[in-house]
């Protein structure tokens, strides 16, 4: 069995067992989407002749043809495509089976805002699976997630720190797409929590090929800053 965690849009190659071929007599799939019936598509070698039932994705198709390669692909994996994928080729000497569990990953959408009464509030929007947060420096932080009916999760963690002489707060977000931490400076003093709120930058940030895509808009008269990192250490300033 192997796991195969694969970006939504990306491609998948699901592959059947290292048999040759010209060796086998039958090859069976079985593609089996999570909450969805089964789909079976078998292979004749000897008479090349295709059968399936209950198949009605078209997205999944042969790699090549069946008669020079018996993988299946995914151009872009989409979040139905979560589910188990099996591939048995019978051959004279035995059957042999591979199993694929596909899992889509999804990469969240991640913003980081200052609140009122020293507090900052840090989103990871519709992440699969839920990513992770944590604060620094140390203070109370609560953190709930909200499940969406597409397999999703929205991981939402509002931090608050005690110190008058903080100056600044670390989201760090953790996601198997990526890692990225988010960083607010504060300008103690020049601007009251309200202004801070509707004057700082909110961030969609997007991981795709594991670079960071992001949208803003100008934001005039600040108080304070705003930082984007990635994990490879890169660094964005934005004021």
């Amino acid at each position: 069995n192997t796991t195969l965690l694969v970006q939504m849009g990306a491609k998948a190659l699901l592959c059947c067992p290292a048999i040759p071929e010209t060796k086998a007599v039958l090859i069976i799939w079985v593609i089996a989407p999570r909450g969805q019936p089964p789909c079976r598509i078998s292979y004749r070698v000897d008479t090349k002749e295709i059968k399936e039932t209950n198949c009605t994705d078209r997205r999944i198709t042969w790699t090549f043809t069946p008669d020079q390669s018996p993988e299946l692909q995914i151009n872009a994996v989409a979040l139905d495509h979560d589910g188990l994928y099996s591939c048995e080729m019978l051959t004279l000497q035995g059957n042999f089976l591979r199993r694929h569990d596909l899992q889509v990953l999804v990469p969240p959408t991640v913003s980081l805002l200052p609140g009122e009464n020293r507090t900052a509030v840090c989103e990871a929007i519709a992440g699969k699976p839920a990513a992770q947060i944590f604060w620094t420096p140390d203070g109370d932080h609560v953190t709930k997630k909200e499940s969406h009916s597409n397999g999703t999760v929205t991981v939402r963690s509002t931090y608050h720190w005690e110190q008058n002489n903080v100056s600044a707060v670390f989201c760090f977000v953790s996601h198997p797409t990526g890692n990225l931490t988010l960083s607010i400076e504060l300008n103690q003093g020049q601007c009251p929590p309200s202004v801070l709120k509707n004057k700082y930058l909110i961030f969609n940030l997007f991981f795709r090929e594991r670079k960071v895509f992001y949208f803003h808009s100008v934001c005039d008269n600040c108080c304070g800053q705003i930082h984007l990192e990635e994990e490879r250490g890169k660094s964005r300033q934005l004021k």
